[in-house]
């Protein structure tokens, strides 16, 4: 039997009973994604995503003082009396190594809570790709690719790495092993295969993007272009519900 394989532009196109069973992808790549795979592969003891400020704050009040660390941002920018922000450069192994961060941004945990009927949620991206599709072709039933967006619109660099996932996917497998009737999944196949086609056309692609828009008006030019590179890790980080932690 095919497996199913389907993606979801933004969550709005889903309720959260139609991932009951499935394995999820989180993908919100500028930057909650990223940053998570950064804080994880810089030995941060766990990541508690929080959808909203004020549960940030209790969540991270339930630690001993110095072994938590608040990170998060709203429309893009550092929240008062947060340490960090949404920025993979910012936690450092000297930074995160051994500690607990609690994280909340505007999409990307978001997006994860409107997930939480899993069977399993990974969070994906550029810098894991490869990783990611590895874990999916050994796991059972159905995928489902979840685009954080921004603001409830459809983002560019979110539908491109769904795309590279479901290429990685349908590139390693028998034919016709998974159902490609879903469009939105069409729709990211073709997005990756002509956005991605050399370096120059994929950079301007992600500078071009919603996201890509929105972090070069904030300054953050070199963010994208770490969020743009491919395999940098082969780890994967996964939601645990028994502690609500990323690992």
């Amino acid at each position: 039997m095919n497996r199913s394989l389907f993606v979801h532009l933004v969550p709005q196109l889903f309720a959260p009973a139609d991932v009951e069973g499935g394995i999820v992808v989180v993908l919100d790549i500028l930057r909650a994604s990223t940053t998570i795979t950064h804080m994880l592969e810089n030995g941060a003891k766990g990541v508690v995503p929080t959808a909203d400020i004020e549960t940030a704050r209790l969540a991270a009040a339930r630690f001993p003082r110095g072994e938590v660390l608040l990170g998060g941002e709203r429309h893009g920018v550092l929240i008062e009396g947060f340490d960090l922000d949404n920025n993979p450069f910012a936690y450092t192994r000297e930074v995160v190594a051994g500690k607990t961060v609690v994280f909340t941004t505007s999409n990307g945990t978001a997006a994860l809570e409107h997930s939480k009927a899993a069977r399993r949620i990974l969070i994906g991206c550029f810098n894991n790709l490869s990783a990611v599709a590895k874990v999916l072709l050994v796991d059972e039933g159905p995928i489902h690719l979840v685009c954080a967006g921004t603001r409830g619109q459809v983002t560019l660099e979110d539908s491109m790495c769904a795309g590279g996932i479901a290429w990685k996917l349908l590139e390693q497998s028998p034919h016709d092993a998974f159902d490609r009737t879903d469009d939105q999944l069409q729709l990211v196949l073709d997005c990756y295969k002509n956005r991605t086609l050399d370096s120059a056309t994929f950079r301007r692609a992600m500078r071009g993007s919603f996201g890509g828009r929105n972090s070069i008006r904030l300054g953050f030019d070199q963010q994208i272009d770490r969020a743009a590179m491919f395999d940098l890790f082969t780890s994967v980080p996964e939601y645990f519900p028994a502690d609500g932690m990323i690992h």
